[in-house]
């Protein structure tokens, strides 16, 4: 028997006032990220809720606030660096000065699958991501985070571009 996974409809639509925005970040991101986040939450009314997804550790449960309780994958890797990882962050997130209220969450493994789960948890009505550079060895090959979350879930994804070409030089 398929499996019937539900759909993006006019009904499943987040209003957006009042409704907080999720954004991903993660270590040595442009901060223009974040902002571009706060300046929509502020639009919106909203806060904002600000995640990194460990892709080195696993979710081993997820709770209704968006928290997870995550573990390494590797057993014999160290597993306290992800509390220097996540104050970095935070570190980083409250130098930035952000004009909304936000929230900060570490989360475990793929980052579109965490970063929907956390959109579900707080009913965000959008989630937030930068964009792959044009010039990274990445750029064109496979998918990216907006992609595979626009693939995944029914929010709007919002992608913020990093670096853009000239569309004189092309």
């Amino acid at each position: 028997m398929m499996h019937s996974v539900p759909q993006p409809a006019v009904e499943r639509i987040v209003p957006a006032p009042g409704h907080p925005l999720v954004v991903g970040v993660r270590p040595g991101q442009s901060e223009l990220v974040a902002h571009t986040a706060a300046v929509w939450a502020l639009a919106s009314g909203a806060s904002l809720y600000c995640a990194y997804a460990d892709p080195s550790r696993l979710a081993e449960e997820e709770f209704a606030d968006g928290t997870v309780r995550h573990v390494g994958i590797d057993p014999d890797g160290d597993d306290d660096g992800w509390h220097r990882t996540e104050q970095q962050l935070r570190d980083w997130l409250t130098g930035l000065e952000l004009e909304v209220p936000w929230e900060f969450r570490y989360l475990a493994g793929r980052p579109d699958r965490a970063l929907t789960h956390l959109a579900r948890a707080v009913d965000a009505c959008a989630i937030v991501v930068g964009a792959r550079r044009p010039h990274s060895a990445r750029f064109g090959l496979g998918r990216s985070l907006g992609q595979d979350l626009a693939r995944h879930q029914h929010r709007p994804v919002l992608a913020v571009p990093l670096e853009v070409v000239d569309w004189k030089l092309q």
